[in-house]
């Protein structure tokens, strides 16, 4: 399977990225690589997360504080979401 980040999704992983190389580079770059190694993960075993809190999605934790919100569709997993677990998910309409 392919693995696809949407735009969305590309922001929330620089926002993460960005907020935490200010504090600790070091742990910006350890986190960003946590992200890509689940994603890489979902590409053979898509199915691993739990079902999500919106309708079609599923959900994993990379980390304890951090939920990847995404979605199968045909041989694509997208990750539609990347966001710290004290956040609101799903974001109130």
């Amino acid at each position: 399977m392919k693995v696809r980040w949407s735009s969305d999704a590309r922001q929330d992983r620089r926002a993460v990225f960005d907020y935490l190389f200010a504090r600790n580079p070091a742990a910006a770059i350890d986190m960003d690589d946590l992200f890509v190694d689940v994603s890489t993960r979902l590409a053979k075993f898509p199915y691993s997360g739990h079902h999500g809190k919106l309708p079609g999605t599923r959900e994993i934790l990379p980390h304890e504080h951090y939920r990847m919100v995404y979605q199968v569709e045909g041989d694509t997993v997208w990750i539609v979401a990347l966001m710290h677990t004290a956040q609101q998910w799903p974001p109130e309409a």
